[in-house]
């Protein structure tokens, strides 16, 4: 799927029965801003990354478990979780899950 363009309307309504057959895509990428639709079923996880820039991650559907700092966080259906620029962090569907993830991206310091 090619990135979405300026002006161009994007659907990200839950999955629910595609969920299991989608994969994680970029739905757009700007300058500053890159938007992705992560897809996890049960059981799959991201290992522990960070990245540069600010974070959200809103839960469309599922359950996930977002680790950072040591806590565990589980975002339900139409929560939504911040994390700071650097932060470490990993994702675990603990039910086959979708979510908008929001990285504002940075440049490295010249």
């Amino acid at each position: 799927m090619p990135h979405a363009t300026a002006g161009q309307i994007i659907d990200a309504r839950p999955l629910v029965l595609g969920l299991a057959t989608e994969k994680t895509v970029a739905l757009f990428k700007a300058q500053d801003l890159e938007v992705m639709r992560l897809v996890l079923q049960a059981g799959k996880s991201l290992p522990p990354h960070q990245v540069a820039g600010e974070i959200t991650i809103h839960c469309i559907e599922g359950v996930l478990d977002v680790t950072t700092d040591g806590r565990s966080h589980v975002l339900r259906a139409g929560q939504l979780l911040f994390l700071v620029g650097g932060a470490l962090h990993g994702v675990k569907a603990l039910e086959d899950a979708s979510a908008l993830v929001t990285i504002a991206l940075r440049k490295p310091a010249a």
